[in-house]
C-alpha cells in the first residue's frame, strides 16, 4: 500500500511536458508554502528541463521569509519584464492567475494550488492540480516528489515542513490527513535545527513603530472582532504580521487589517477557524471590487485605490465590513 496517493497520471503528464530545450520559470506570491512548492517543483524540472528558476512578484520583507530564503538557499528573485523574457514556459504553484496583477505577464502552463476555485474566473492551462481541501500545496508537491521517487533533500525537505507548519498555522488550521502524512514523511529528512532559526527570526527593530500605530488605530467589532486601518503602508507583508499578532489576543475571534500599499487598498483577515469563514467574508466584501477571497481562517482582498474615489478609505472600509458609519475612538473604547 503506497504511503501517499497515487498520482499515476499525473506524474506522467506533468513529465511529458518538460522538454529538454525548454526553459521554465516558476512564478509566486513569495510566502513560506509557495516558496517551498516551488522549490519542490524546480527539483522536478531542474534534470529534465535546460533551465528552470523562481520569481515572485510580491516584497519579501517578513523575517520568516527573508530567514528562510537565506537559510534555505531559495533562488527566488523579483519577477521583472526581462526576467520574464529569458524563458519560454510558465508554472505557477500556490496562487492561480487571478490572484495578482502581475501574474497578467506570463501565460501559464502549469498550475499547481490548494486554493479555492472561482466560478467566474476559471483556471486555463494545459496541466492544472487544484485541491482545495488540501491545507498546504507543500503536501501536494511531496505527494509528487514522492510518486516520482524523488527523496527531497535536507533543504527541500525543510523548506516543505515550514511551508506545511505556515500554512495550516501548525495543524490548527484545514488541513487533511494528506498533510500529516508529509509533514511526518519530510521529518526524516530535514534540518529541525534550521526550521528552529526560521520559526524564532526576529522582528526588525524599525517595525515597533507599527505595533504602537495599530494599538492606536484599532476598533473592536462586536465581542471577538478587530477592525484596524494603518493608513499608507510600505508592506503588505506588515499588514500579515500585525493580523497573525492579534490571533494571539484571548478573546478575539477574528480580525481585519487594512492599509494602502502603493496604489492598492490591502485588507489582510485572520479567524481562528470556527466562527467566521475569513475567505468567505473577503470574497463577499470585496468580490466586487477586486480580487479577494482565501481559508476559513485567512484570506486577503486587494483593491486599486483608484475605486475609492474621493471617499475617506477607513470609513469606507468599516461601511463595508459593519454596515455602520466609523465610530469616535471614544465610542470604541479599548
Amino acid at each position: 500500500m503506497s504511503y501517499f496517493r497515487k498520482l499515476t497520471l499525473e506524474t506522467a503528464r506533468l513529465a511529458h511536458m518538460l522538454g529538454r530545450e525548454d526553459k521554465w520559470l516558476i512564478v509566486i506570491n513569495a510566502d513560506p508554502d509557495a516558496m517551498a512548492s516551488a522549490m519542490a517543483l524546480r527539483r522536478i524540472m531542474v534534470h529534465r528541463v535546460a533551465e528552470v528558476g523562481i520569481a515572485h512578484v510580491n516584497e519579501v520583507k517578513r523575517p520568516d521569509n527573508l530567514a528562510m530564503m537565506r537559510f534555505l538557499r531559495i533562488p527566488t528573485q523579483m519577477l521583472t519584464p526581462e526576467l520574464r523574457d529569458r524563458y519560454d514556459h510558465f508554472a505557477m504553484v500556490d496562487s492561480q492567475p487571478h490572484h495578482h496583477p502581475d501574474f497578467k505577464q506570463c501565460s501559464f502552463s502549469i498550475v499547481i494550488d490548494h486554493h479555492p476555485v472561482k466560478t467566474d474566473s476559471p483556471v486555463k492551462a494545459p496541466f492544472v492540480d487544484i485541491r482545495p481541501g488540501y491545507g498546504s500545496v507543500s503536501t501536494i508537491l511531496t505527494e509528487y516528489l514522492y510518486n516520482m521517487r524523488i527523496r527531497p533533500g535536507k533543504l527541500l525537505a525543510t523548506a516543505l515542513v515550514y511551508g506545511i507548519k505556515a500554512d495550516t498555522q501548525s495543524f490548527e488550521r484545514h488541513f487533511l490527513e494528506a498533510d500529516v502524512k508529509a509533514f511526518s514523511y519530510l521529518t526524516k529528512f530535514a534540518d529541525m535545527l534550521l526550521m528552529r532559526k526560521i520559526i524564532h527570526s526576529e522582528y526588525h527593530r524599525r517595525w515597533l513603530k507599527f505595533f504602537s500605530k495599530a494599538f492606536r488605530k484599532m476598533r473592536f467589532v462586536g465581542s471577538k472582532g478587530l477592525f484596524v486601518y494603518m493608513d499608507a503602508i510600505e508592506s503588505a507583508d506588515l499588514l500579515v504580521m500585525l493580523a497573525d499578532f492579534f490571533t494571539r489576543v484571548h478573546g478575539l475571534s477574528w480580525n481585519m487589517l487594512s492599509g494602502v500599499v502603493k496604489k492598492q487598498v490591502v485588507v489582510i483577515f485572520r479567524g481562528d477557524g470556527i466562527g467566521r469563514n475569513m475567505g468567505v467574508m473577503a470574497s463577499k466584501m470585496f468580490g466586487d471590487v477586486g480580487s479577494a477571497g482565501g481559508h476559513r481562517g485567512a484570506a486577503r482582498a486587494e483593491i486599486d485605490l483608484a475605486r475609492f474615489g474621493d471617499k475617506p478609505i477607513e470609513e469606507a472600509l468599516y461601511k463595508r465590513l459593519t454596515g455602520n458609519k466609523l465610530p469616535t475612538k471614544e465610542k470604541c473604547p479599548l
